[in-house]
């Protein structure tokens, strides 16, 4: 079985339609909406789409990670094999999910798996990253040097890579998430202390850390219209800001013997493939 959830506020009702629609028509068998909203304006639009989506209100605003760990809280009650977690600004062809699972099926030693992400035009997302240093989240925001700043990005965004093939990454985007049940039953979901940003982060890292594969997977394909809040509105920076603080605190500013060992083995990996290309003239710019 394959459960899936969105998490909502005061979320577009035409965006969150266009996706309930995707998750209906794929071989998910349940989606929960996870609804943090202060009214319940999104319950009729919802339960429109039949007995497959189970509408939760009430719980109030509890942050993206702790909308998210009610619904993992199902999954593993129903004893789900799959379950992914899905921005409300995902769409994406029905048989992706299907397609995903059966390679999951194939390689048992997954956690968590991200498809290709491209923006509505077709451009690709680079959401493939290592884990960050403070520099990567905070610093780069605030660096006058723009050349330095793309050079940094370059490596933490494993651009060298190409995005054309299957690979182990460190850290996977929180926009589209199929998570096996058992690796987020044995990290216990998202640590809901992050309200909103670097919750994803923090899951990645502690499902690699429970022994299981992070696994960035070409061959699938889904839609991101990615607004880049943070970017936009210094109410959702000063979040971005505060998790990533927490994110540090949490896990060490500038001695973190994970990041590094795990870092350098994905590097290694896709040194590989960068070496035939010339990208990786620019690698390890800026450190």
């Amino acid at each position: 079985m394959t459960t899936a959830s969105i998490v909502t506020y005061k979320t577009d009702l035409e965006e969150l339609v266009r996706v309930l629609r995707c998750v209906v028509q794929s071989s998910a068998e349940i989606v929960y909406v996870v609804d943090n909203s202060p009214t319940d304006f999104l319950r009729d639009a919802v339960c429109g789409f039949g007995p497959k989506v189970v509408y939760l209100f009430g719980q109030g605003n509890i942050g993206y990670g702790g909308g998210h760990n009610i619904a993992i809280r199902r999954a593993i009650e129903c004893q789900a094999t799959y379950h992914v977690v899905i921005n409300p600004d995902i769409f994406f062809d029905p048989e992706v999910i299907e397609r995903v699972a059966a390679y999951m099926d194939r390689n048992e030693q997954i956690g968590q798996l991200m498809p290709k992400i491209v923006y509505p035009d077709g451009r690709l997302q680079y959401l493939c990253k290592l884990l960050p240093a403070p520099m990567d989240l905070i610093g780069r925001r605030f660096l006058p040097l723009k050349s330095c700043v793309e050079k940094r990005n370059f490596r933490f965004e494993m651009k060298a890579s190409g995005y054309n093939e299957e690979m182990e990454v460190p850290f996977l985007s929180g926009c589209f998430m199929f998570l096996r049940v058992s690796a987020l039953e044995k990290v216990n979901g998202f640590d809901d202390r992050f309200f909103m940003y670097c919750e994803d982060i923090d899951l990645c890292r502690r499902i690699g850390m429970a022994g299981y594969k992070t696994v960035y997977f070409p061959q699938a394909t889904v839609v991101h219209a990615h607004k880049k809040e943070s970017f936009k509105s210094k109410v959702m920076l000063r979040a971005h800001i505060k998790s990533a603080i927490r994110y540090f605190n949490k896990w060490g500013w500038f001695f973190d013997t994970y990041r590094r060992k795990t870092n350098r083995k994905a590097v290694r990996q896709y040194r590989k493939t960068a070496r035939s290309t010339g990208l990786m003239e620019q690698d390890g710019a800026c450190q």
